[in-house]
C-alpha cells in the first residue's frame, strides 16, 4: 500500500500561489533593500487599489512592484495599469520559471524567489507630479509607522 501524500508533502511538491507569492515578495524586498530602497507590502493607494509592493528609493523615487505567482494570477488580474499613476516605475515580479514573455513589455521585470531577486528589465520611467509624490511619501510613512507601532503595542493588548 502506498502512502497518501499529506498536505505538507503536496506543499513541497507544488507550492500554492500564496506560498509562491510570499517567496517572491521576500526576494523582491531583499532586492530592493540591496538597491537602497525601503519597501512596504500591501499598501493601499488613493484610487482604491492596493500595491503588492511599493518602494521608496534614493532621491524619493517611487516604484511599484506587482507580484504574479502564476499564469492564472496574471490573466485574472487586469488592474495593474491603475498603478502607473502612483509610481515613477512599474515592475512585475515573477518566479524564475514564469513564462515572462506574456508580461507587458512596457513594464520592468524582476525575477525573484525567497532568497533574492534580479532586475531583468528596467521599467520605463514616468515621473510623478510633486504633489502626488508628497502624498505618497506621507502615506508610506504613515503606514510604516502604524505597522511598527502595532508590533510594539498590538491593538488587542489590554492595559
Amino acid at each position: 500500500m502506498t502512502a497518501k501524500p499529506t498536505d505538507h508533502t503536496k506543499l513541497l511538491i507544488a507550492p500554492s500561489d500564496e506560498v509562491r507569492a510570499a517567496g517572491i515578495l521576500r526576494g523582491v524586498q531583499r532586492l530592493l533593500r540591496n538597491h537602497a530602497f525601503t519597501s512596504l507590502a500591501e499598501m493601499p493607494l488613493a484610487n482604491g487599489r492596493r500595491a503588492d509592493v511599493i518602494a521608496l528609493g534614493p532621491s524619493n523615487a517611487i516604484w511599484i512592484v506587482e507580484i504574479k505567482s502564476s499564469i492564472a494570477d496574471f490573466r485574472a488580474d487586469r488592474k495593474w495599469p491603475d498603478y502607473r499613476d502612483y509610481c515613477d516605475a512599474l515592475f512585475f515580479a515573477v518566479a524564475p520559471d514564469f513564462p515572462n514573455g506574456i508580461l507587458p513589455a512596457d513594464t520592468g521585470l524582476i525575477l525573484a524567489d525567497a532568497f533574492g531577486g534580479e532586475i531583468i528589465r528596467a521599467a520605463p520611467e514616468h515621473p510623478l507630479t510633486n504633489q502626488r509624490r508628497r502624498a505618497l511619501i506621507a502615506a508610506f510613512a504613515g503606514l510604516a509607522a502604524r505597522r511598527l507601532h502595532a508590533i510594539i503595542d498590538p491593538p488587542d493588548r489590554i492595559g
